[in-house]
């Protein structure tokens, strides 16, 4: 007999403005405990020094966390000019220092060459994997860490603010895996003044934005408090940049079951990727073939 799981079945998305000294995944854990749920996690993960948008899914709606962690991302972040930190934010060490300072026309220049595809390189003190360790570990250790270039995809970058010589204020649109510390750390290189993250917040992750989040201080009410789940958002919120289908019963039946399930008309291509619903519960995520989807996931919620 397979082992009961611990908790209730809650099924939907939280979405917290995370607050800074604390880590995405204990925000999660506290989440957990406070619902009393079996199952939870985040999609994306911010800095402990970062604030802002932090979606947790519970339950089946974890089987959407990739669909927000692909979707694009909004970040507003302060840099100091000045000083460069082993961690390229205000938490490390000043590794170098420089008494330039960049004027406003200067740094949106340099900023076109940010956005776009572009290569960056993660900071050492990131959770990025170097055989098997993470990067911030061996850096600890007082390891020098060499990380390789990533590809990322940055939608817009924008100065925002500059309240003083020493800072600037911009906003970031980008997608999966992109670190604003290194944007920090390399525009201040390119600008010739060096540079590091003084503060940062992300307003907003694919569909969850700062006005849906619920405040933290709530989650000190569990463990195990049923009334939390009003603020829960449904499990679909996750699937909002996908077509819906919906489907009858005996379909979502061969859905639940693996097999391809009749929708009604539809203008999909073939191939493309959707959700389907029945009387308004989402069932499964799918590709659409003539007629019909071919589940890739599969929600269950009566297990």
């Amino acid at each position: 007999m397979a082992r009961r799981k611990k908790g209730r079945k809650v099924h939907g998305w939280l979405v917290i403005d995370k607050p800074a000294g604390i880590t995405s995944t204990s925000m999660v854990n506290k989440a957990r405990w406070a619902f009393g749920a079996q199952k939870a996690g985040h999609a994306g993960t911010l800095d402990p020094a970062a604030t802002g948008v932090l979606a947790i899914a519970f339950g089946e709606a974890t089987k959407t966390i990739p669909y927000i962690t692909e979707a694009l991302k909004a970040y507003r972040f302060t840099i100091t000019w000045g000083a460069a930190t082993n961690t390229d934010d205000a938490e490390g060490e000043v590794i170098n220092t420089s008494s330039l300072r960049p004027q406003k026309e200067e740094i949106e220049a340099a900023l076109q060459a940010f956005t776009g595809d572009i290569q960056q390189v993660p900071p050492k003190f990131s959770a990025v994997k170097v055989d098997g360790e993470r990067a911030y570990a061996l850096a600890r250790d007082g390891e020098d860490v060499e990380l390789k270039s990533r590809p990322l995809f940055v939608e817009s970058l924008n100065l925002v603010d500059q309240p003083d010589q020493d800072h600037a204020t911009l906003e970031m649109v980008c997608g999966k895996g992109g670190y604003v510390r290194s944007i920090a750390r390399d525009l201040g290189e390119t600008l010739g003044c060096l540079g590091h993250v003084r503060e940062l917040k992300r307003v907003w992750s694919g569909p969850f934005d700062l006005t849906d989040a619920t405040d933290v201080k709530l989650l000190e009410t569990g463990p195990n408090n049923e009334e939390l789940d009003q603020y829960l958002l449904p499990m679909e919120a996750g699937l909002n940049d996908l077509p819906e289908q919906k489907i009858k019963l005996e379909g979502a039946a061969k859905l639940r079951n693996g097999n391809p399930g009749p929708v009604a008309y539809s203008n999909l291509e073939f191939g493309e990727e959707c959700w389907v619903s029945c009387d308004g519960v989402p069932v499964a995520v799918g590709t659409y073939r003539a007629g019909h989807v071919a589940p890739t996931k599969v929600f269950v919620f009566n297990d």
